[in-house]
């Protein structure tokens, strides 16, 4: 085999260099935040304010109008510090449950792996390559459970400091807010920022030290030591399902007690601080949007590094010990971690935000610039770390493939994602006629807007299938299985940028809720709302990423696991294939129906206790009382934390029970339905979500001459407007979301125990 350009050292450095670039980075965007001052006068210190110095100048463009200053900043700090609490407590609390189960599973892998060869301590046959011996199943085991933990681990990580800087930078983009909107952009797109390169530099250093220190005990057994790297993906994801799911019910409920209750029944505006659900609100969009939204992307980047890796180490890369091109997905992450730092600075740095109608482009200019640069990108570091020619594993066989081939795999994973991205826009944003239709829609009252919301979700997914279906086609052409994992870790390369522009979402929501309850000028809220639309957007762009790497990622992940389990064709006319399809395309709907009921249950509760103080505290209407917060915040931890345990069982253990006493045939057909059904259904109700949600804010904001003639706030067309962005609440941010991790998760689940499927399982099969 010839030689790759990149020598062995260079990969060596190079991997663990970018990620720190990218951890420096993030910290130095953290820094310019913290010079904006939570604190008026002198320092505060329990508000971690930095510096003495304001970052910019001490002058706002507009004096606020008959508010004191100082009095604004007081309370945007409090305000600030509640939110933060309430986040932080509900992850705390979040974890400690999450934690038990961790262990538990752990020892689960332990043990299901270890009984493969009964605990036996003596080397083994090569799973691929009977005349060559490798280390026994229980290091697999153990190793698999050590990088299990290591992946719950970072999952964990990532979401909580997401969450932290999310907290920390909320009331300063409401701050920075009265200076321009320039100003307040720069601050949450800086603070989303943070959160990317931290996260992708995490998850790639972590990695890469694993893969390192495992392979001083594994030494040449390749195939054996990224078998058990798989546990990293496996932990990450499982995580990132509970805070998905765990986070989106807690938002979700806090979000429909507000609006039912306030917008419609009160007639009280979003974020008024008489609501007594309004900082259980704000504290949802932090442990769903940015908590859930970090673990899961994290969950999806470790899953198809760790996809791509299996099937590398049982071709021409592992059987020749070949470093550099084995590590090839992670060489394709670290240039993207520097591709995506040219990017963000053209957002802070090269060109300034002066007007409102000027974000939403910029957002977009992103990510086209990330896909065009990672583009130029995954061309050099093919040519620089991939032999010209070289071979894949494919079912039993080995493929020959091109260095130019693997770079059209990677390329049109990357270039579907930004399709993906701007369908996605498309149908969500309303600047077009797809959210426009239905704000219209609601001159006829709540039904006609749902329908034609859910008919807007069904049509949206028709080119995103179309963009999958081709990068599947052709990456699986080129390069076989291997094609389709670095098509999705194409999608996936440029994280960063995508988890910036994601995380500005929530943020900007938060700096208006703020704005609002500390009773800052219109003027003031309109900026923010405007950053919030964009953002809304941006959010549901992310969300269509996440749904199609979700697809390509679990796609991968089933061919490493046909291959590692034996199975040399999956056949849907038998019918132990045909059975285990038919039920894994019913999963999805089992899966929606129980999040969508924890959310419809817990919000439930809310409604009732924000109509019980509107009803029982006096003055509470008039602004004189204060509402007693603490009670919703605790009734969404509460619904929370209990209602995510059924979905994480069905999701968990669904692998687990079919591999064990159905076999590895039907779990393949399994994994196929849910796959096939759960990417349309997470496409779908996304899209319906965030098209009512913007229906409602295009009549709130009336910026066009149709947009006026549905309003104003509280017309019977935006009462309307509301009905359907609650609806559409459970949608878009609890069931959809969630439902990528259930594909991929149950792929890596089935992955990680395939040995133990293939020896053992089966168990009704063989008694009948």
């Amino acid at each position: 085999m010839s030689v790759t350009i990149l020598p062995d050292l260079g990969t060596e450095i190079f991997i663990p260099v970018c990620a720190v670039v990218g951890i420096v980075f993030s910290l130095v965007q953290w820094y310019y935040v913290s010079q904006v001052k939570l604190s008026p006068g002198r320092d505060a210190a329990h508000n971690n304010s930095a510096g003495s110095k304001n970052g910019y100048s001490d002058y706002l463009i507009e004096e606020e109008e008959g508010v004191n200053d100082h009095n604004v900043v007081i309370k945007c700090a409090e305000i600030q510090s509640a939110i933060s609490e309430g986040a932080t407590s509900f992850l705390f609390t979040e974890y400690k449950y999450v934690g038990i189960f961790m262990v538990l599973f752990a020892v689960l892998i332990f043990v299901f792996l270890g009984s493969v060869e009964s605990f036996s301590t003596k080397p083994q046959p090569c799973t691929y390559d009977k005349t060559r011996t490798c280390k026994p199943a229980l290091a697999t085991a153990i190793f698999s459970t050590v990088s299990f933990l290591l992946g719950a681990v970072t999952s964990v990580v990532s979401g909580f400091l997401g969450m932290k800087i999310a907290t920390y930078a909320n009331a300063r983009t409401t701050l920075e807010a009265r200076k321009g909107v320039g100003k307040a952009f720069i601050t949450a797109f800086r603070s989303g920022a943070v959160m990317g390169f931290l996260l992708a530099a995490n998850g790639l250093l972590v990695l890469f030290i694993a893969i390192n220190l495992f392979k001083l005990y594994y030494g040449d057994d390749w195939g054996g030591l990224f078998e058990s790297i798989t546990g990293y993906g496996l932990g990450g994801s499982s995580m990132a399902l509970f805070g998905r799911v765990g986070g989106g019910i807690y938002t979700k409920a806090a979000d429909v007690g507000a609006d039912l209750v306030g917008k419609v029944e009160r007639n009280i505006p979003e974020d008024d601080p008489r609501n007594p659900a309004v900082i259980a609100d704000n504290v949802g969009d932090n442990v769903g949007d940015i908590a859930g939204m970090g673990s899961d992307l994290f969950g999806s980047y470790a899953e198809s590094s760790c996809a791509a890796l299996v099937v590398a180490s049982i071709s021409s890369f592992g059987n020749n010990h070949e470093l550099t091109p084995m590590l090839y997905p992670l060489i394709v992450s670290s240039m993207g971690i520097l591709v995506c730092l040219i990017t963000t600075l053209f957002a802070t740095d090269f060109f300034e935000i002066k007007a409102v109608k000027e974000i939403e482009p910029a957002l977009k200019k992103q990510l086209i610039i990330s896909t065009v640069l990672m583009t130029f990108g995954i061309a050099i570091v093919t040519w620089l770390s991939v032999p010209s020619s070289f071979t894949i594993f494919n079912f039993g066989t080995q493929k020959v493939v091109t260095n130019w081939k693997l770079f059209l795999c990677v390329a049109v994973g990357l270039w579907a994602g930004l399709i993906i991205g701007f369908v996605t826009e498309y149908y969500t944003s309303n600047a077009y006629s797809p959210v426009q239709d239905v704000a219209d829609s609601c001159r006829t009252g709540a039904a006609t807007n749902v329908i034609f919301g859910l008919a807007l979700g069904y049509k949206s997914v028709i080119i995103p299938i179309f963009a999958i279906a081709v990068s599947i086609f052709v990456s699986f052409t080129f390069a076989a299985m291997y094609g389709i994992a670095v098509a999705a870790l194409g999608m996936l390369s440029t994280i960063a940028t995508g988890l910036a522009i994601d995380a500005y979402g929530p943020i900007s929501d938060n700096a208006g809720g703020i704005a609002e309850m500390a009773g800052m000028s219109h003027r003031i809220r309109e900026r923010t709302d405007a950053l919030d639309a964009a953002g809304n957007t941006t959010a549901a762009i992310g969300k269509g990423f996440a749904i199609g790497s979700a697809a390509l990622v679990s796609l991968a992940l089933f061919g490493a696991f046909v291959s590692r389990a034996g199975v040399t064709a999956v056949d849907v006319l038998t019918p132990k294939v045909f059975i285990g399809l038919i039920v894994g395309a019913m999963l999805p709907y089992w899966f929606s129906a129980m999040t969508m009921k924890s959310v419809g249950s817990a919000a439930l509760k809310m409604v009732e206790e924000v109509r019980r103080q509107f009803n029982t505290i006096p003055g509470l209407m008039e602004g004189t009382a204060k509402p007693d917060y603490a009670t919703c915040v605790k009734i969404s931890t509460d619904a929370s934390i209990k209602e995510m345990i059924p979905p994480g069982a069905l999701v968990m253990l669904t692998p687990l029970i079919v591999g064990i006493l159905f076999g590895v045939e039907t779990l393949s057909g399994v994994l196929a339905g849910s796959l096939v059904s759960g990417v349309q259904i997470a496409i779908s109700a996304s899209n319906t979500g965030g098209a009512w949600d913007n229906a409602k804010k295009y009549i709130e904001a009336g910026a066009s001459e149709h947009a006026r003639t549905l309003g104003p706030k509280g017309s019977d067309p935006h009462k309307a407007a509301v009905i359907g962005d609650t609806i559409g609440d459970p949608l878009k941010d609890t069931s959809g979301p969630s439902l990528n991790i259930l594909i991929k998760l149950m792929a890596v689940e089935s992955l990680v125990f395939a040995p133990f499927f293939a020896s053992h399982g089966g168990l009704l099969f063989k008694i009948f």
